[in-house]
C-alpha cells in the first residue's frame, strides 16, 4: 500500500510537472515588414486589477533595467534621474492603455508614440531585443497565462509602430 501511495505521488507530481510545461508563455516575435502599422488591440484592463499601479511601474522598471545594458542601451537614457523619468512615463503610458488613470495625458498629452520616438533610429533588430527584455519580465509575472498572452500581443504588434529605420544599427 505504501509503495502505491507513492507511486502515485511520483505520478502525479510528474503530470503536474508536465501539465505546466504545456502552459509555458510562447513568447513568439512576429515577423516584420518595414512599414507595417497593423491594428493595435489593447492590453486586458484585468492585468492592471491584477499587478495593480505599483506592479506595472516595476515591470516597466525591470523591463528598462534589462534595456540599459542590452545592445541598445544607447536608446535609452544612462544618467539615472533620465532612466527613472522614462520608466514613470513608460509605466504612466502602460497604466492608462490598461485603462488606469490617464497619467501619461495629463502629464505629456496624446501618446503620439510613433512621433515623439521619431529622433531615434529603431530598427527592426532593436525592436526584437525590445520584445526580448519585455518576454523575460513578463515570463517571471504571478499573472495568469491568458493575461500574459494579452499584454504580450499588445507589445507586438505596437512595437511595429516604434520601428522608424530599415538601416542597421
Amino acid at each position: 500500500m505504501q509503495t502505491t501511495n507513492a507511486v502515485l505521488f511520483c505520478y502525479f507530481k510528474i503530470l503536474i510537472r508536465v501539465k505546466s510545461i504545456f502552459k509555458r508563455m510562447d513568447f513568439s516575435i512576429s515577423q516584420y515588414e518595414f512599414g507595417q502599422r497593423p491594428p493595435v488591440t489593447i492590453p486586458s484592463p484585468e492585468i492592471l486589477k491584477v499587478l495593480k499601479e505599483v506592479g506595472i511601474r516595476q515591470l516597466v522598471s525591470d523591463h528598462y533595467d534589462l534595456l540599459s545594458i542590452s545592445e541598445i542601451k544607447h536608446l535609452f537614457p544612462r544618467i539615472e534621474e533620465a532612466l527613472d523619468k522614462a520608466k514613470q512615463r513608460s509605466s504612466d503610458f502602460f497604466i492608462q492603455i490598461c485603462g488606469g488613470h490617464p497619467y501619461f495625458n495629463e502629464n505629456r498629452g496624446k501618446p503620439m508614440l510613433a512621433k515623439r520616438h521619431a529622433p531615434f533610429k529603431i530598427t527592426p533588430e532593436a525592436r526584437i531585443v525590445w520584445l526580448d527584455c519585455y518576454s523575460q519580465v513578463i515570463s517571471k509575472l504571478d499573472l495568469p497565462l491568458e493575461l500574459k498572452k494579452s499584454f504580450w500581443d499588445y507589445l507586438n504588434v505596437f512595437s511595429f509602430w516604434m520601428v522608424n529605420t530599415n538601416e542597421s544599427s
